[in-house]
C-alpha cells in the first residue's frame, strides 16, 4: 500500500471561489437541482453508495452506477490493462457528478454542464497499468479504504451543517464564507480521492487523510 506526499497525489480537485452568489437561485437550489440530478441518476442507474452493507441511490459523492467498475477490475487482474475509453468514461462521470454536487452544495451558481469544466477543476492521471498498478490490489482496495469511509461519514455530516449555515450567509450577504467554502471543497476532494482509489481504480497510492 504505497503512500506519497499529498502534493504528488495523482488526483486533484479545485473549485473557483465565487465573489458573489445569486440569492434567488440559492434560495431555490433544492428545486433547481432536480432536472440535472435526474439526468445524473439516469446515467448512473442503481449503484453502490460506497458504505459497507448499505445500498442507496446517489448518497455518496462521485460514485455512480455508470462507472465501469467490475470489468475494469477484471481487466486489471487478468490482462493488466485499463482501456482508455473506459477511463475517459469513468472520469467523465466523476466530473459531471462533481459539478452537480458543487451546485447542490452552493459552491457555484453555474448550472451543471454535462461536458464543460465550468468552475470545477478535476485532474485524474491515466495509469500505466503495468508500472503503476498491482494486479491483485483492486480486490482489497474497498477494504483498505474502510478508515476513510468512517472519516467521511463525519465529514459529510459536518458539510451538511456548513452548507445550511452558508445558505443563510449567501441570502444575507451574497457571499460564501471562504473558510466554510474551503471545508466543503475539502470534503469533496477527500471523497474524490477515495473513490478514485477504491472504485475508479486508477491509482494504488493510498489516499491521504486530508482536506487539502
Amino acid at each position: 500500500m504505497a503512500k506519497a506526499p499529498e502534493s504528488s497525489y495523482p488526483v486533484t480537485l479545485e473549485i473557483d471561489h465565487p465573489e458573489r452568489l445569486n440569492r434567488l437561485t440559492t434560495a431555490f437550489r433544492i428545486i433547481l437541482i432536480l432536472p440535472v440530478l435526474g439526468i445524473l441518476l439516469l446515467i448512473s442507474g442503481p449503484h453502490w453508495s460506497g458504505w459497507p452493507h448499505h445500498h442507496h441511490l446517489g448518497t455518496f459523492p462521485f460514485v455512480a452506477g455508470g462507472i465501469i467498475f467490475l470489468p475494469t477490475l477484471l481487466m486489471i487482474l487478468f490482462r493488466w490493462k485499463y482501456p482508455r475509453w473506459w477511463f475517459d468514461w469513468n472520469v467523465g462521470i466523476a466530473k459531471f457528478a462533481a459539478r452537480v454536487h458543487a451546485f447542490l452544495w452552493l459552491l457555484t451558481d453555474k448550472y451543471p454542464s454535462t461536458d464543460e469544466e465550468q468552475a470545477v477543476h478535476i485532474n485524474i492521471a491515466y495509469p500505466d497499468v503495468q508500472k503503476d498498478l498491482k494486479a491483485g490490489l483492486p480486490l482489497v482496495k474497498w477494504f483498505l479504504a474502510i478508515p476513510h469511509y468512517v472519516c467521511l461519514v463525519g465529514l459529510v455530516i459536518g458539510a451538511i451543517v456548513v452548507v445550511i449555515i452558508a445558505w443563510f450567509a449567501i441570502l444575507f450577504t451574497r457571499k460564501y464564507p471562504k473558510g466554510l467554502f474551503n471545508y466543503v471543497v475539502g470534503v469533496m476532494r477527500w471523497g474524490l480521492r477515495v473513490v478514485t482509489y477504491a472504485i475508479l481504480l486508477t491509482t494504488d497510492i493510498y489516499p491521504p487523510f486530508s482536506l487539502e
